[in-house]
């Protein structure tokens, strides 16, 4: 894709926010965009966003899961950028209108206590990052109609993200195998998928470990007291107005998303 073809597809998915009206997916105009014209377009709103006051507080990793990128129709992972504007506290009410087709995916988030950069990153590198871990429930969403995505469509619309919740215990990484946490995943009390560290790449620290050397080959490092997500440890599941979500993980605790009634806009 040439430049104004990049501004083009950054305006089109910013006007989707704006208007909460999804859009056609870019590859049906672009069926020749590649996934570096993808993050091209990704960037581009990222800028935006920073330009008009936005911080970016961490990335995400996603389609890490053999279960959601079957989901997805995707065959490898992606990534996208956390923003200030995406955080929700514990068990406080989500306005679901700042949504357009809101699911949620439970996972292990890390909080960095140093930079990580790539490439060359190892497993030691990261676990030596990770100041602590936390619970946590991310809200993915798309600006692509019915979640007609490819993976270049995902990727351009900054990894089909939508918000964070975070739980409040922090746990550290001695004696954690993350590969082996099991999740419950609730609605509404009723248990409605369960999963394990291990549907992450076979690890959560796999995922940081792919993000910063990703990202390192881009120029850019993952800062200390960021947060980066790793993935989804179940498929993701679609929410509602009034629905509460919980996700409880073995050996750190639990978080919770309650959904609220849409906001007058």
């Amino acid at each position: 894709m040439d430049p104004g073809s990049v501004e083009k597809a950054a305006a089109a998915l910013l006007d989707a926010y704006a208007t909460r009206t999804p859009i056609a997916p870019l590859t049906a105009g672009h069926p020749d965009m590649t996934v570096a014209d993808a993050y091209a377009v990704q960037l581009a709103q990222v800028e935006a966003w920073t330009r008009a006051g936005a911080r970016i507080k961490g990335h995400k990793v996603g389609l890490t899961s053999a279960a959601m990128q079957r989901q997805m129709g995707v065959d490898q992972p992606d990534f996208g950028v956390l923003l200030h504007t995406m955080f929700f506290q514990d068990s406080a009410p989500i306005d679901t209108g700042r949504f357009l087709q809101p699911r949620i995916e439970p996972e292990i988030a890390f909080v960095l206590g140093r930079p990580l950069s790539g490439p060359g990153a190892t497993a030691a590198d990261a676990v030596a990052a990770v100041e602590y871990v936390l619970p946590a429930l991310e809200v993915i969403d798309s600006r692509i109609a019915d979640w007609k995505i490819t993976l270049p469509d995902t990727i351009a619309d900054n990894a089909s993200s939508g918000g964070v919740v975070l739980g409040t215990r922090p746990v550290r990484l001695d004696g954690l195998d993350l590969s082996l946490m099991g999740c419950l995943l609730r609605r509404d009390g009723d248990l409605v998928d369960t999963g394990a560290g291990g549907a992450v790449l076979g690890s959560p620290i796999n995922a940081l470990v792919w993000l910063a050397n990703v990202l390192g080959e881009r120029g850019v490092a993952l800062e200390a007291g960021h947060v980066v997500l790793p993935g989804s440890v179940t498929a993701a599941v679609p929410v509602a107005p009034g629905e509460t979500i919980t996700a409880t993980f073995a050996g750190i605790g639990t978080v919770t998303a309650r959904f609220g009634k849409e906001e007058a806009s």
